[in-house]
């Protein structure tokens, strides 16, 4: 195998340690969310990002990048939400192209209730991870980043 093709083998073999790693993650926080508080990760994810913001609202395109999801996806996720008194949206005052999604009091509620069981199943998640030879690498490296900014 030449240079460049074991700098690619390395590299796809990063990808696949980390799809799993992900893959696990995503697994025991959709359980636990849905079981306790009937939320799916990419519905938590949703109010987190909009808890995270200074006025809890931000535009739909943005929401999009956020959860890295389609337009359309976006949309049908952000009105499950609306559907359950947990978000709002309503049109920019400047820009009336421009609509907004914001989170309602009852969605801040449920997020501050979700927050610890999803810290909770984050937790077990990775420390069974770093039990794995193949994981404890990505784990550390984790572990090591800095902490965002954006926290509350």
């Amino acid at each position: 195998m030449s240079l460049a093709e074991d700098a690619t083998e390395a590299r796809a073999q990063g990808w696949r340690t980390l799809a799993a790693l992900h893959a696990r993650i995503e697994d025991k926080l959709e359980r636990a969310l849905q079981r306790a508080h009937d939320l799916s990760v990419s519905e938590y994810t949703v109010l987190d990002v909009l808890a995270r913001q200074d006025d809890f609202h931000l535009r739909m395109s943005q929401v999009s990048q956020a959860v890295v999801l389609s337009q359309s996806a976006t949309t049908r996720l952000v009105t499950r939400l609306e559907d359950r008194g947990l978000l709002g949206r309503y049109l920019c005052a400047t820009d009336r192209r421009g609509i907004y999604t914001e989170l309602t009091p009852a969605g801040v509620a449920l997020l501050d209730a979700a927050r610890p069981t999803h810290d909770a199943a984050l937790g077990e998640a990775l420390a069974e991870a770093e039990r794995l030879p193949e994981l404890a690498p990505l784990v550390t490296a984790l572990a090591g980043l800095p902490a965002s900014s954006t926290s509350r």
